[in-house]
């Protein structure tokens, strides 16, 4: 496990409100799972930019990833891999971090994200 706990920035916690009202979706984690997949998704690197984790969201790796914390972590090991990154647990933590910020925002960005359904549709594009 290369991260304990998960905290967001205020923005981050900001965009995610408006994602849960607009879905309806209650839980941070599940929004954020959606959030690392979709920016997983994307064949870029996310910018490496600071993250201020000034909000008081804050989750642990296993509320974040539930049952499927393994594969989460997977995930990003692999993406690493592929991105020719070190795997250690600063890279892994550092990328699993500007992926959700990055997904975060992908998903609040978009205006096709009105309902939960915009969501499943995501997830059925090829």
């Amino acid at each position: 496990m290369f991260l304990k706990q998960i905290k967001l920035s205020n923005v981050s916690k900001d965009r995610l409100s408006r994602l849960k009202g607009k879905t309806g979706i209650a839980n941070w984690n599940i929004l954020c799972r959606w959030a690392i997949c979709y920016s997983l998704k994307e064949n870029t690197v996310p910018t490496d930019v600071p993250i201020i984790n000034d909000s008081n969201v804050e989750m642990s790796w296993y509320t974040f990833g539930g049952e499927y914390s393994d594969l989460y972590e997977a995930l990003i090991k692999v993406w690493c891999i592929q991105k020719g990154f070190d795997t250690d647990d600063e890279t892994l933590a550092k990328y699993f971090k500007l992926h959700l910020e990055r997904g975060i925002a992908y998903l609040s960005g978009t205006n096709f994200i009105k309902s939960i359904d915009d969501l499943l549709f995501l997830a059925l594009e090829e």
